[in-house]
């Protein structure tokens, strides 16, 4: 696909998309965005169950199946496709589109995909080509691949969890989801990664990538040190401030609202610069990272008296600046999205639904010197490509109108009459 003339990256690659939620929704959309041809499967009768979740049309059509921005933010840029999974003919056809594509991407628990027939080692004897990529709670092996899970169970048994909240509160949970997003880009580098393989031996494989595994890649510093110092170790709960002191931390300025603030061991000149107080400098409390840290809850009283002292939060950050201190104000999302640097550059951009209106969604975490970007964005009602991605099999306009009259092939109420 070319848009104002410039080729897609990922131009003809075909992606078969049997995943839902958010992950392999994911996963699939990066490699859509970079023009991939992916075609989205759902499942009859409900369809991927994200149809259900975010912001609904006001006038839902009767009879409709749902349409959402959940759904529309994490399938975009792709064709659907919907169908009953346990009908021998679905089956059948799915494995005719798999024989012809390159990727196929797939969320369901393991085992299901090869009691369906479609394990990698079925598909890939009609399709030696062929890159699958499996995602998953912890995996195809192991003692919890049977376990359901989600982003929030990934936290937990990450050690996620344990980390966050108050000293003398609960654990709290990070309630977005970032272990689901980055194991979807995970799932897409591997993608990406295998593809380039095959262009050089011609052989496809099998990729993997779970969330409880993206959870644990992303401990960038704890794992060493709980590791080498075992029991001498007791994880704590530090709230709004780093565990590594610095100081690091959310505080509070003199208008009630808060900033971030990362001082790192070889900005504490600066930090004492910015706060006018030389005296820190010869104070035996602070005078290394370690007794800063040991000495951290001093340190937030100290700053934020400072903070208060200067008022506004505008003002605290510019004398922070002043001195290239890393810092930022605490925005809610209605301030993030009305950000002129992240409009500027296409991390915030608008999509229209024409049952959904305008509305703001996430860009793309990358950019490319030879790729800027998709043109109008849409989302694929329940079936919408049924007869066309049919026809691309060769299949008769006979055959389709029997697959549908049969439910094989399902589509939404307002499409049935669509040719």
């Amino acid at each position: 696909m070319a848009l104002d003339g410039m080729l897609q990256m990922l131009s003809g690659i075909k992606v078969i998309d049997m995943t839902q939620f958010v992950a392999g929704p994911t996963a699939s959309r990066i490699l859509a965005e970079v023009g991939a041809d992916v075609i989205k499967v759902e499942l009859a009768p409900f369809g991927d169950r994200s149809r259900v979740q975010g912001v609904k049309p006001k006038q839902p059509e009767e009879g409709a199946a749902p349409h959402s921005t959940y759904f529309f933010q994490h399938n975009h840029s792709k064709r659907g496709i919907a169908l009953d999974f346990k009908n021998p003919k679905a089956r059948d056809i799915l494995k005719r589109l798999i024989e012809q594509a390159d990727v196929l991407v797939e969320n369901f628990s393991p085992g299901v995909m090869a009691r369906a027939g479609l394990a990698y080692e079925d598909l890939k004897k009609i399709n030696p080509r062929l890159v699958m990529c499996s995602i998953s709670f912890a995996g195809q092996s192991g003692p919890l691949s049977g376990k359901p899970g989600y982003d929030y169970i990934g936290q937990a048994y990450a050690g996620v969890t344990g980390m966050i909240g108050e000293p003398d509160g609960s654990p709290a949970m990070v309630t977005m989801a970032i272990g689901d997003v980055s194991t979807g880009v995970s799932a897409a580098m591997a993608i990406a990664v295998a593809l380039f393989h095959r262009e050089r031996t011609g052989e496809g494989q099998h990729v993997e990538s779970t969330l409880l595994d993206t959870y644990f890649h992303m401990h960038e510093a704890s794992i060493p040190r709980v590791s080498m110092l075992g029991d001498k170790y007791t994880q704590q709960r530090t709230g709004s401030q780093h565990p590594d002191g610095g100081p690091t931390g959310i505080f509070k300025c003199g208008d009630g609202q808060y900033i971030t603030l990362m001082s790192l061991a070889h900005q504490w000149p600066q930090l004492i610069k910015a706060l006018d107080m030389p005296e820190l400098l010869d104070d035996a409390r602070f005078a290394t990272a370690s007794m800063r840290r040991k000495n951290n809850g001093l340190l937030k009283d100290i700053l934020e008296g400072w903070l208060a002292s200067v008022g506004s939060r505008a003002a605290c950050l510019a004398k922070l600046e002043e001195q290239r201190i890393p810092s930022a104000p605490v925005l809610n999302l209605n301030e993030v999205i009305a950000l002129e640097h992240l409009n500027e550059r296409g991390t915030v951009r608008t999509a229209v639904d024409p049952l959904l209106g305008s509305f703001k969604i996430p860009g793309m975490p990358t950019r490319f010197s030879a790729w800027k970007g998709t043109g109008q964005l849409s989302a694929a009602r329940l079936g919408e490509h049924n007869t066309e991605v049919l026809k691309e099999l060769g299949l008769s306009p006979g055959e389709i109108s029997e697959l549908h009259e049969q439910k094989v092939f399902v589509k939404d109420a307002s499409l049935r009459n669509a040719v």
